[in-house]
């Protein structure tokens, strides 16, 4: 019988820096195989809450469960246990410039496997493909377009074969066609391997197009979570109305 718990638990995450609280005890969870999609304007504290999950900062307060492990305390080599089922692109890529795309996919599996060359080269190789670019195995990022780039970061980011993708703004930077493209991929990814997705995102198509569900985030609290459809057209709060409508404060 399949795991119906969450796959991931955030439990009373309070992060603060100095004086300014930037998540004020939030509270939820995201199911297996679900595209989840953390919404809100610009400033909101979107990607710091990704940073936290994937245990990049440690918050003032709360917990966060992978699975049935708290990152938040978990130990160095534990930590990397955890980590090691999470897969994560950046707003960039974040590609190493100096890298050709296989060198690029390739660093995760160097890192944390004993795997020969052949097999990592292999791996990288499907994984590239998995991103339609099994052409493009030797091409420097900067001999590719940003969208291609943003593939390349997907490929990398599954080299280990992760439970779980993090994309932070997935289709920031890109045109409308290659945005569509990119979500199109994500929707492929999730049908085909059964990987959840978390994906800080504020680009309302690609919104409506991939997710499951979302959570707005507001200074610091979730206002609201739920299908953006029915966000869009039953919410009462108004900072989502606006949100979705594209209407700024009166």
């Amino acid at each position: 019988m399949a795991d119906q718990s969450p796959i991931i638990r955030v439990k009373n995450l309070t992060v603060q820096y100095d004086e300014k609280v930037i998540l004020d005890n939030i509270s939820f969870e995201v199911q297996r195989g679900e595209i989840f999609i953390v919404i809100g304007v610009s400033g909101c504290g979107k990607t710091t809450l990704m940073n936290n999950i994937i245990g990049l900062q440690l918050p003032k307060a709360g917990e966060v469960f992978i699975e049935n492990d708290n990152i938040i305390t978990a130990t160095e080599q534990k930590l990397i246990r955890i980590q090691n089922k999470i897969g994560v692109t950046y707003q960039s890529g974040a590609l190493f410039g100096s890298m050709n795309l296989i060198e690029n996919v390739r660093l995760p599996l160097e890192e944390f496997t004993d795997l020969s060359e052949e097999a990592m080269n292999m791996i990288a190789h499907d994984k590239l493909a998995l991103v339609g670019l099994a052409d493009y195995h030797d091409y420097m990022p900067a001999e590719i377009s940003g969208g291609m780039q943003k593939r390349a970061a997907v490929a990398r980011a599954m080299a280990l074969d992760p439970k779980i993708l993090f994309f932070d703004e997935p289709s920031a930077g890109l045109d409308p066609i290659t945005s569509v493209q990119i979500d199109n991929l994500i929707l492929e990814l999730a049908d085909t391997l059964g990987s959840t997705f978390v994906i800080v995102s504020h680009e309302l198509p690609s919104i409506f197009h991939i997710a499951d569900r979302v959570a707005m985030l507001h200074d610091g609290k979730i206002i609201a979570t739920g299908k953006p459809e029915t966000l869009r057209d039953s919410c009462d709060n108004v900072l989502v109305k606006q949100f979705f409508n594209r209407k700024a404060e009166a």
